[in-house]
């Protein structure tokens, strides 16, 4: 976490139209007011970045001392792995890659077990991706659960980056799937709020270091301090929880109808990672051979992939899926899927809908490792790069289709008919 105040008064809009209110210091001032910001590293670079374009003059986002703050009489106690003088690291000493994993117990961290309600603040999400967001959210479900067996009531409040986060209400959306969670809010957060909260968890330390070895999900219980080999793998799994969400009616209509028709199969071929996608010329000829094998199905996409197939077992609902929870929605009413490394089936873990997915990454194994309705196919990039040069130039790339090209349709179906 990064303790900061700034020069001047300023309000920062979220993506959802939430203003965040920043107040010059007071001073002479005690430590525990509302002038005093907490917030995690990247979002304070964000922040430095906006003040920076409207009057680099002007306004200044200042860093304090953080053990002034952290000794005030009520600051909330600390749990999971402590991340303490976390801007001193980054920016003194320049260390990249600072952060020690050392094991704690979270058990033996908690001080107000007499207590019946406690209330617990995160200080930034856990993940950026749609994928790394729902994944993580079962670790936070299941440390939400461990803890309801010692406390009778926990508010679990959540502070999301938001001061330069476009993702801000897609993120947030997500979060509104999880009904542990009691408010989702934006950061940055004051010292003197904080200080009503009995623990805090800081979610400014990045796990990315455990990930070499470990899932998603056991990672950030690592990162909690809560012993993952001692949760029962059918504990982790994704929960999303829709039923507040209401479709347009365009939507509800084509899905309706399609379901009036046959059975339906998503077919998902692309991903925000363009490695991961499978390239469009291919795409378009399996989602052709789709049409003509499965024709108990009806193909369902959320993705423009050739606006110029029209056949009576297509639908394209690229138009009517606008926001995640559109997309959720969808997914959750398919029969079956077929996907690249994406968020879907993620998603549609939490359905519990059978999904073939299409692997280019080598650690494949772990991020499914819990994931029980999921059949991967790896695909072994052949691709070789002839320049010389840090680089890549596409002229001197060689091979890049050849793994895609080798994808077979009917090993995709025999693998959706064995669920």
């Amino acid at each position: 976490m990064i303790f900061f105040r700034v020069t001047q008064n300023i309000n920062i809009k979220t993506t959802d139209g939430t203003m965040v209110y920043y107040y010059k210091l007071k001073s002479p001032s005690e430590y525990e007011n509302e002038t005093i910001y907490i917030t995690t590293y990247d979002d304070f670079n964000d922040i430095k970045g906006i003040f920076s374009r409207v009057d680099k003059t002007k306004y200044f986002a200042k860093t304090l001392n953080e053990s002034n703050i952290r000794n005030i009489p009520n600051f909330p106690i600390e749990l999971g792995i402590s991340n303490i003088d976390e801007y001193k690291k980054r920016e003194e000493l320049n260390q990249i890659d600072f952060f020690e994993y050392k094991k704690v117990d979270i058990y033996k961290q908690l001080k107000n077990i007499k207590k019946d309600e406690i209330s617990i603040v995160l200080i930034g999400g856990v993940g950026n991706s749609i994928s790394e967001v729902i994944a993580s959210c079962t670790a936070l479900r299941i440390l939400h659960k461990k803890l309801k067996d010692i406390y009778k009531e926990i508010k679990f409040d959540i502070y999301i980056n938001a001061s330069n986060n476009s993702y801000y209400s897609r993120d947030k959306d997500i979060y509104k799937t999880q009904d542990y969670i009691t408010n989702i809010l934006p950061l940055s957060i004051n010292s003197k709020k904080i200080c009503e909260y009995d623990y805090f968890i800081d979610n400014s330390l990045s796990i990315n270091g455990l990930l070499d070895n470990l899932n998603i999900v056991d990672a950030w219980l690592f990162r909690f301090g809560i012993d993952y080999k001692k949760i029962n793998e059918f504990e982790k799994y994704n929960i999303l929880d829709i039923s507040k969400y209401k479709p347009l009616n365009s939507l509800y209509l084509k899905i309706k109808e399609a379901k009036q028709k046959g059975k339906l199969l998503l077919f998902h071929p692309y991903s925000a990672n363009i490695n991961k996608s499978i390239p469009q010329a291919i795409a378009i000829e399996l989602l052709k051979e789709l049409l003509l094998k499965v024709e108990d199905y009806i193909i369902i996409s959320t993705l423009q992939i050739d606006s110029k197939i029209k056949e009576d077992n297509y639908i394209d609902l690229s138009k009517e899926s606008k926001s995640i929870n559109d997309f959720m929605y969808i997914v959750s009413l398919m029969d079956k899927i077929i996907t690249t490394d994406t968020s879907t089936y993620h998603i549609s873990d939490a359905f519990m809908i059978p999904t073939v997915v299409i692997f280019t990454d080598k650690k494949f194994e772990n991020k499914i490792k819990y994931y029980k309705y999921i059949k991967p196919i790896f695909l072994k990039d052949k691709t070789k790069n002839l320049s010389k040069f840090i680089y890549e130039n596409e002229n001197l790339t060689i091979n890049k289709l050849d793994a895609w090209k080798k994808v077979k349709l009917n090993k995709i179906i025999k693998l959706l008919e064995i669920f």
